[in-house]
């Protein structure tokens, strides 16, 4: 009952951003109708560059509610080189001219996304690390921007404040003790929630430690200095997780990733996503 609820409103979420991206292209209508009736077309979306395949799910809520069928050639999460052709779609011509910029910017959008997210994903994958989102994305885009990055090969951390007990550099200029304050916390949230501590040194590292955190994120902190916590750790509390975070670029992670940290979280996975090149053409 409760899987099938979440499901359904995770539905009506998609249905009615669908609807607001359409709305906000269409306006008060599409001129072009105005001119000449309907007639039957098909189009396909053809890719003008190299990427990873994300948004599939958004179009296909578009298809139901305008009514227009898609078939697709390539599924979420999938590669694609130049040239390709993504899917077909037929709908007469007022539908499919009025819904493709729609369409494209949903493709566009989440697909650029994705095909970042894949570049930082094979760099760390031999190193069994996992990569992480975080919650710097746009307003009200972040289900769709978080939907990207999991298409890309990332995982999926904190949609919201109610996800996890995060305590970061702000928040410890507010606590006095905290080996205390996670005593007390352990007994306000929920039983499943864990507790991150942000730590820019191995002296706050070790004190989130002895604290008795689920996980520390290391912010900020070089290669070399991530060891230190890595060998901290291992050696005085295997259970707890580590994270690197903190300006990591497609040209440090590897070097992250070699550390022995659990995960790696970057907000450049979406912030510094270029848009990839896709385009609808008519038959």
């Amino acid at each position: 009952m409760g899987e099938n609820s979440a499901r359904k409103n995770v539905g009506v979420v998609m249905e009615e951003f669908v609807k607001a991206a359409l709305a906000e292209d269409v306006g008060r209508g599409d001129l072009y109708a105005l001119v000449e009736p309907a007639i039957d077309a098909s189009a396909k979306i053809v890719a003008k560059s190299d990427g990873v395949v994300a948004g599939v799910k958004y179009v296909d809520v578009l298809a139901k509610i305008e009514n227009f069928e898609i078939n697709w050639l390539k599924n979420d999460s999938d590669g694609f080189i130049r040239g390709e052709i993504l899917a077909n779609i037929k709908a007469d011509s007022h539908t499919l001219l009025r819904c493709e910029r729609t369409i494209l910017d949903m493709l566009l959008h989440a697909s650029s996304i994705a095909t970042l997210t894949r570049k930082y994903v094979d760099l760390i994958e031999p190193y069994g690390v996992k990569l992480l989102d975080t919650r710097k994305t746009r307003p009200l885009l972040r289900v769709f921007e978080k939907y990207a990055t999991r298409k890309g090969g990332a995982v999926n951390h904190r949609m919201g404040l109610d996800d996890s007990l995060m305590i970061k550099d702000t928040h410890l200029k507010t606590i006095k003790d905290l080996k205390a304050y996670i005593a007390i916390a352990r007994k306000n949230i929920p039983f499943t929630a864990k507790i991150e501590i942000e730590a820019e040194t191995l002296e706050i590292a070790k004190e989130a430690m002895n604290a008795r955190c689920d996980i520390v994120m290391c912010d900020n902190m070089t290669p070399e200095e991530v060891k230190e916590v890595v060998m901290y750790r291992n050696e005085y509390f295997p259970h707890i997780l580590l994270e690197a975070s903190g300006n990591i670029s497609l040209q440090s992670i590897e070097s992250y990733a070699q550390t022995g940290v659990d995960a790696i979280s970057s907000g450049s996975l979406i912030h510094q996503a270029n848009w990839i090149d896709l385009s609808m053409k008519m038959d």
